[in-house]
């Protein structure tokens, strides 16, 4: 089993930055993968990037750019750096983690607006 505890997002302008952290009750290498997810109102959840434990990284062709993830094995901590980012960003961020089933955390809101 896996607790995920999500922290870091907030209301940016336009063009600015926001770092996501996602810490997990067990090591990360543990873990065969973690992820974030997205999910703005009225749209189904999407995938914004990923990470394995071998440390190969996957992004969605719209963050590609702008968004990093990297993670912190003494912490087991995951991160997502977003840069540059757009109102069209604006959504609920959910940290996930895959062992033998996938888990979730609670979520944090992303809003970029002026």
């Amino acid at each position: 089993q896996v607790q995920l505890v999500e922290s870091g997002g907030g209301l940016v302008q336009p063009g600015g930055s926001l770092r996501l952290s996602c810490t997990a009750s067990r090591s990360i290498f543990s873990i065969s993968a973690m992820g974030w997810y997205r999910q703005a109102p009225g749209k189904q959840r999407e995938l914004v990037a990923t990470i394995t434990r071998s440390g190969s990284t996957n992004y969605a062709d719209s963050v590609k750019g702008r968004f990093t993830i990297a993670r912190d094995s003494a912490k087991n901590t995951v991160y997502l750096q977003m840069n540059s980012l757009e109102p069209e960003d604006t959504a609920l961020y959910y940290c996930n983690a895959r062992v033998m089933k996938e888990y979730w955390g609670q979520g944090t809101q992303v809003t970029v607006s002026s």
